[in-house]
């Protein structure tokens, strides 16, 4: 997918949303001539490199990708977001008639009554024709309830939201749920947050909720891969005529995403209009005194099937650490009086 944007200044800057200072060259604009070309991959393996989001409508094969551009203007600090799509309609071709087929013959019976004859024109005097819109999927994080717009840049252990949503025209008619998540460090390393619908680890990241099914809503903390400041999560969301049911996980909370069983034979289910695969951004920082979130985010990455309760264990024991430190700190000054005081 190939975009155009023509430069209204010099000092405009063009970029990819979500991904300003992301350092992949292949999501960055080619200036030349005053004009800002971007070259998006669509195959495969490539699509969310750059974090394009594909819709697949299940019914009729067609493919829709798209992302957002942000345009900032230095003059006036104002923003401008395009959304560009590439839509992808497969046509079937129907096998032509064998020869053994053309040889037989048929005859025609007549069905209508005799003195029937057809009208030489026929009026029409309207026409309907609706069909339903094609899901545009928002991916949002709040800090501290508050949306946060461009590149969010936080420390790990930060509580946060993460919201998918489908657009004002989209929402009256359809539901969402998710049925997978991972995060990755956008290089090797990739963790699953999500299968079938429930949450991995509720602690770092809880189960998807909504309240009319087209808004849902899951609380994490942020964390991040030891070699890398950028984690990016990865999902598919299939959408639902009206609402989604969810499932029950082994916690008794309830997910919004689909059965082992549901996935087996989602070929047939006439409920599952569209599968959409997104992701979003997110950058992660360390900073000095986060001893104990850095404990937990580096031990999250971890394979394992007991990381969960690893992870405590060494959440106390920097807790541990650092308490005998305050106690000597105490006493020196305790000693440090009496000795004033016999002085």
């Amino acid at each position: 997918m190939e975009v155009d944007i023509v430069r209204s200044s010099p000092r405009a800057s063009i970029y990819l949303q979500q991904l300003k200072d992301f350092p992949d060259e292949a999501c960055k604009p080619r200036l030349s001539n005053g004009v800002a070309t971007f070259r998006l991959s669509l195959l495969e393996e490539d699509i969310l490199r750059c974090g394009i989001t594909k819709v697949v409508n299940k019914v009729t094969g067609q493919k829709v990708y798209f992302h957002r551009i942000i345009v900032e203007e230095p003059a006036d600090s104002s923003k401008h977001t395009f959304t560009v799509k590439c839509v992808i309609t497969e046509v079937l071709v129907k096998p032509a008639v064998s020869a053994i087929a053309s040889n037989h013959t048929t005859v025609r019976r007549s069905v209508f009554p005799a003195g029937f004859q057809e009208p030489d024109m026929v009026e029409i005097r309207d026409e309907i024709s609706e069909s339903a819109p094609v899901p545009i999927l928002g991916v949002g994080v709040r800090q501290g309830g508050t949306l946060v717009t461009g590149e969010l840049n936080v420390s790990p252990g930060t509580p946060l939201q993460m919201e998918i949503f489908l657009d004002n025209h989209s929402a009256p008619i359809y539901g969402l749920l998710v049925s997978y998540m991972l995060v990755t460090d956008t290089k090797s390393q990739e963790e699953t947050i999500i299968i079938n619908g429930c949450s991995v680890d509720p602690y770092l990241f809880e189960n998807f909720n909504t309240v009319d099914g087209d808004f849902l809503t899951a609380k994490f903390r942020a964390f991040k891969f030891p070699e890398s400041t950028y984690v990016q999560f990865r999902g598919t969301v299939n959408v639902c005529l009206d609402k989604c049911q969810g499932i029950e996980c082994i916690n008794g909370q309830v997910g919004f995403g689909r059965k082992k069983r549901a996935i087996e034979v989602s070929s047939s289910d006439k409920n599952k209009i569209f599968e959409v695969t997104m992701s979003t951004f997110i950058k992660v920082d360390f900073e000095e005194d986060a001893i104990v979130d850095k404990a937990l985010s580096e031990l999250y990455i971890r394979k394992g099937k007991n990381r969960t309760k690893a992870r405590a264990v060494i959440a106390e024991e920097v807790r541990e650490q650092a308490v005998p430190t305050t106690i000597r700190t105490e006493e020196s000054v305790l000693a440090l009086l009496c000795l004033c005081n016999i002085l």
